[in-house]
């Protein structure tokens, strides 16, 4: 229905309604009303009482009533729906499912799986094919596939951590629908522009024809996004977008590169605006530790925004060698450094004292840049402190004027100087004013737009070499270089080959100015930056991925298609670079999602000749067995009614109150005994359920978060079982000791939750008789990383104490860590150890016999022929193996290697089969001895 998420199996049956105002004229007719004869003598009955009276017609909301069972039947004879399943148009054709896997897909990729799910579905009960189509893989094949094969290459899917270029997939449908011919379309929509959304939509149109097309789009909660960081002077702001007005605020949250949070900032959005911002009102130190801002609560890609050093608010210092004299505060080099440094950097000036006296200040202070203006000649001592300061990263510019100029033997400019200045357009030169040319590719102004009104009236010359061309950053018309700039070891050394006033050029006062000396200090702190090396070999260092984002924005390690990026890297991310940290640890280049002039807007599909659907966030509800109950009940009250007025009851309960006294106790009972017949029920269904096919069991322990990890990781290690071995398990179950049978399950977890209370001794003995009985136990106290260090650490926790109580009832055998040659480290995958969410704690089995027993030189073949019937983790295993419906890890693991996870899921591999197969692997590990033993 239009509005309401209700459907409708047989919607011609509503016509039935037609017929209510036929029935309500039925009702008021039948049965007709009495002729009225006058009879004389009846006057003589007015003044007698009547005993009961029966009214002439029936009352109209006793009519009303009726017709209302009679329309809650029609509509439950229609098969009523409450948030149907999202469908495409029905028929036999095969099924083309277009997905949205982008990062504005991320925080509401489960819902959207869950239609794709349904649809699939419904393919296969009409024995469809379908083709999965994920819009982020333009170069895939579009191949039909059977319903099941299509459901596991869903689970497999993933959004992308960028944006996805929807219209690079049309060529691949286009051959796909011709190949078909007729073929059903449905587009699983996020609803989101980022950029040629109308031209996709047209060309979308053109390519699908006349074929069948279902777009879902509502339904969703619309994405937020971050871009444009910016450090400036005061605060940190960074901007939130977002596509429609359903979201009004938030909350941006700040961490450091460890993950730790910094700060919380607070947003709002204007009723009518798609953009806000979010500022952070901090020390600059606590502002320059900041390496990541993400939106709380928003699970995607975009809605993080990483920062590198180059978003770092660095302290600059200048150093005039101008005199106080003669320098005026207007004209002043110090004036145009510190109006075009003052947005990106904190500036501080060296105005007083001697320059010698700044420049030890600012190396003593460890500033990353020092800007020297017109600054001479140098004592050998300064000259030493900043080349070694230079050689550790330091990054240091220089400008020309009349002291440089003349002075003789310095090392710290990046080329070789000419003595004296070059005069342009003077009343004594021929030479003309010089415009700026062209930057250099390989340098840090590569990209810059070149202005044509800037005019070099003075310049200091460079002594030609064979460096000297790598080593130029900026060139005017005639090939003299305005800037040039040299790595030394992990440092920068530029020179502007004009004063930084504008006494030699107009370059102070362009807006290419500040651009550039941006540019040079997003340089400082990172210095793998285009290198200058011999003439005509300029490279570009490339930086290697580190560890990079996923859809939902949570690090990980880069993928295998990853690549390697320019260090001056400054574009958004894509499939071959993800966004995420690039270069070394100690200093990483961050790639984002979305540049800073990116926006996101709601994309309009109205072009399209489709049928449109929303997402729906509940399962589907037969509202069948609700209208007819009501019905029913409608029938009961009008049956008590029409009893009362017709003095029916009233009459029973005076002629015959025993047989209604009996009616009223046989309906009590009924109702008293049907509880006891429903719980015999519940107990076969579970004993049905739990034989039916090989389960894993958990106790549920009452605590609603342990429980749902614990089922949750149950279920995870279930799913990694099917998938690389041949036993295909249940659903987990979660059984509570004292009162399921065990005996159904080979292997149960139980969780230990410090200062739980201890179950009850007949839980005791059940667990008790499970155990010798062939069952094993899995207990795990999952606090591995709460144990303090040194010897018995970990025997200290309150989960480790909270077992002991718990174990000091049972007959626990002799227990050991797991040996290095116990069958368990052997039984599917070769271990060394049982990782889970943390590393650090033991596992303990049931102790071997030792090698000097009789009873080991009994039985050669060590493990024995039984399997442990405990074994005791802290590693939190189930927090390891539990994951979201839509695949993704639920946990984070400590420390957190990289196949961590990998190895947990292994080591429950090994668990289970070992409680499963316990003899038929120990006597295939001990072959050997066995065939040792029988030859004697």
């Amino acid at each position: 229905m239009a509005g309401l998420p209700l459907s409708f199996a047989e919607p011609l049956l509503l016509l039935g309604l037609l017929s209510l105002p036929v029935l309500w004229w039925l009702l008021r007719v039948m049965p007709p009303r009495p002729r009225r004869i006058e009879f004389p003598p009846t006057r003589l009955l007015f003044d007698i009482a009547p005993k009961e009276e029966t009214p002439s017609r029936t009352p109209w909301w006793l009519t009303a009533l009726r017709l209302a069972a009679a329309a809650l039947i029609i509509f439950a004879a229609a098969g009523p729906t409450w948030n149907p399943q999202g469908q495409a148009a029905g028929g036999h054709a095969p099924l083309a499912i277009l997905l949205d896997d982008g990062w504005t897909a991320a925080a509401s990729w489960d819902i959207r799986v869950k239609a794709a799910d349904e649809l699939i579905a419904r393919a296969d009960s009409d024995r469809r094919a379908v083709a999965l189509i994920p819009l982020s893989e333009p170069a895939r094949d579009v191949t039909l596939m059977p319903a099941g094969t299509a459901r596991v290459a869903l689970r497999q899917l993933t959004p992308k951590p960028y944006a996805i270029e929807r219209i690079d997939t049309l060529p691949a449908i286009g051959r796909f629908l011709k190949a078909t011919g007729d073929c059903e379309l449905a587009w699983l929509s996020d609803g989101v522009d980022t950029g040629r959304g109308p031209e996709f939509v047209e060309a979308l149109g053109k390519t699908i024809g006349d074929h069948a097309l279902t777009v879902f789009k509502d339904g969703t909660p619309s994405p937020l996004a971050l871009v444009a960081a910016e450090n400036a002077a005061a605060k940190m702001t960074v901007k939130v977008l977002r596509t429609d007005s359903g979201i009004a605020g938030g909350i941006v949250r700040a961490l450091d590169l460890k993950g730790s949070p910094i700060a919380e900032a607070h947003f709002g959005f204007a009723p009518q605006d798609r953009e806000t911002e979010a500022a952070f009102d901090l020390p600059v130190e606590l502002r320059n530790d900041i390496a990541r801002l993400e939106i709380s609560g928003e699970r995607s890609a975009g809605a993080v925004q990483l920062l590198d050093k180059r978003w770092r608010r660095r302290a600059i210092g200048i150093v005039s060698g101008s005199t106080t004299d003669t320098a005026q505060p207007l004209l002043a080099s110090t004036f145009y450094l510190t109006r075009a440094l003052a947005p990106f950097a904190d500036v501080r000036l060296g105005d007083r004292g001697a320059p010698q006296q700044a420049i030890t200040q600012f190396l003593d202070q460890k500033l990353p840049m020092i800007v020297l203006a017109d600054v001479g000649s140098l004592s050998p001592e300064i000259r030493e402190r900043l080349n070694a300061w230079i050689e550790q990263g330091g990054v240091l510019v220089r400008f020309a004027g009349p002291r440089l100029a003349q002075a003789e033997d310095d090392d710290l400019v990046p080329v070789k100087l000419r003595s004296g200045g070059r005069t342009l357009g003077g009343s004594l030169t021929w030479e003309k004013p010089q415009h700026l040319a062209s930057f250099a590719s390989a340098g840090p102004f590569a990209g810059l737009a070149v202005p044509k009104d800037i005019t070099v009236n003075r310049q200091v010359l460079a002594e030609p070499d064979a460096a000297l061309v790598a080593r130029t950053w900026a060139s005017l018309e005639d090939g003299t270089p305005l800037v040039t700039g040299d790595h030394r070891g992990k440092g920068v050394v530029s020179l502007f080959h004009v004063a930084a006033d504008m006494r030699w050029s107009d370059l102070p006062m362009s807006g290419t100015f500040v651009e550039m000396l941006r540019r040079i200090v997003d340089m400082s702190g990172y210095t793998a930056n285009p290198g200058a090396g011999p003439a005509g070999e300029a490279t570009t260092e490339t930086v290697a991925p580190l560890r990079t984002l996923d859809g939902f924005g949570a690090f990980g390690p880069p993928p295998s298609t990853a690549k390697p990026i320019q260090a001056d890297f400054r574009d958004r991310a894509a499939s071959d670079h993800p966004p995420g940290f690039y270069g070394p640890a100690d200093g990483p280049l961050a790639v984002n999602t979305l540049a800073a002039a990116d926006r996101i807007a709601p994309l309009d599909i109205s072009a399209l000749k489709a049928q449109h659907a929303s997402y729906t966030n509940s399962e589907p509800r037969d509202l069948r067995g609700i209208l007819l109950s009501s019905a029913l009940a409608l029938f009961l009250v009008d049956a008590i009614i029409v009893a009362f007025l017709g003095a029916g009851i009233a009459a029973l309960l005076r002629r015959r109150p025993a047989s209604a006294a009996l009616a009223f106790t046989v309906i009590l009972t009924a109702m008293m005994f049907a509880p006891a017949t429903s719980h015999a029920d519940e107990k076969d269904d579970f004993a049905i359920k739990a034989v039916s096919q090989t389960r894993l069991a958990y106790v549920v322990t009452g605590n609603a978060d342990v429980d749902s990890i614990v089922k949750a990781g149950l279920s995870g290690l279930t799913l990694f079982l099917a998938q690389r071995t041949a036993l295909e398990a249940g659903d987990p179950v979660g059984i509570d000791p004292a009162h399921d049978e065990l005996a159904f399950f080979p292997l149960i977890y139980w969780p230990v939750v410090p200062g739980a209370a201890k179950p009850p001794q007949d839980a005791i003995n059940k667990i008790d008789a499970y155990m010798k009985q062939g069952g094993t136990v899995l207990f795990d106290t999952r606090d591995a990383i709460d144990a303090p260090p040194g010897e018995g650490g970990a025997a200290q926790t309150p989960g480790m104490q909270t077992l002991r109580e718990l174990l000091s009832s049972l007959d626990v055998p002799e227990l050991e860590p797991v040996p290095r040659d116990h069958v368990l480290t052997k039984t599917f995958y070769l271990l060394r150890d049982f990782p889970g969410r943390f590393t650090s704690g033991q596992t303990w089995v049931e102790a071997l016999p030792r090698e000097e027993d009789d009873e080991a030189a009994s039985h050669p073949a060590r493990g024995g022929d039984g399997v442990s019937p405990i074994i005791i983790t802290s590693n939190d295993l189930a927090g390891a193996w539990a994951i979201r419906p839509d695949g993704q890890a639920m946990l984070p693991l400590s420390p957190g290697e990289p196949r961590q996870r990998e190895f947990a899921f292994r080591a429950g591999v090994n668990i289970v089969m070992y409680t499963l197969t316990g003899n038929y692997k120990a006597d295939q590990v001990h072959a050997p001895a066995l065939i040792e033993r029988l030859g004697q």
